[in-house]
């Protein structure tokens, strides 16, 4: 082969890889397109699970490009949960972990808060509709050990102090008094708006905990 014709079929080899690389990236930002419109029906019309025929007209594709990158709606479901769950841990990192009872407590309960208020419609939809996918249960499983992870790290000073048997119980009420469906009640059922449900939580949180230790001397 010439040196003419090398340079030739490098270049047609780059052009393919290119054409590929684009029809690729082009996949990806339907599929992308299609999640985001899942999570805007879902929000809207929450718990119910939109069609695959809503979810085309929202993301301007038609039905064939959905199930062309979902095995189903259910898959889609599953899709659209873990983005939210990545979308949440980057939009509440960790802060205020070494600050005293009260900067942690209002550090965790604002942006829990802030958490639930943003991904309230999602989480019902998901609750109600974890019994027909183990993928789906699994994500509840994974969103709430997460919530008790932080927890754990928020108020290590306060559960350091407690056996093993009663750090666990106070894990699982603050877990239970921090859940989406309490945020739920509070702003729905109790009307009380978002800064009057935070101090319910921030008060109920300062009560529960045991008291703060003494930091060790230097």
């Amino acid at each position: 082969m010439t040196a003419n014709n090398a340079e030739a079929a490098g270049g047609a080899a780059e052009r393919r890889t290119l054409r590929i690389d684009g029809r690729r990236l082009r996949s990806e930002r339907t599929k992308q397109l299609i999640i985001e419109a899942y999570l805007a029906l879902a929000e809207e019309n929450s718990p119910h699970v939109p069609t695959a025929a809503e979810i085309a007209q929202r993301a301007g594709y038609s039905v064939r490009s959905i199930f062309e990158r979902f095995v189903d709606i259910r898959a889609l479901q599953v899709a659209a949960t873990d983005y939210a769950l990545v979308q949440a841990a980057a939009l509440a990192p960790l802060r205020d972990g070494d600050g005293d009872r009260r900067t942690r407590i209002r550090s965790q309960v604002e942006v829990r808060a802030r958490t639930c208020e943003r991904w309230l419609p999602l989480w019902r939809s998901l609750v109600v509709n974890q019994h027909e996918s183990e993928e789906l249960k699994r994500r509840v499983t994974i969103s709430r050990e997460r919530t008790v992870a932080r927890l754990e790290q928020m108020y290590a000073p306060e559960l350091s102090t407690l056996s093993d048997l009663e750090r666990r119980q106070t894990l699982i009420v603050l877990e239970a008094l921090t859940d989406v469906d309490s945020w739920e009640r509070m702003r729905k059922h109790f009307d009380l708006s978002f800064d009057e449900a935070s101090a319910v939580w921030r008060q109920a949180i300062d009560r529960l905990l045991p008291p703060t230790p003494p930091p060790n001397p230097a």
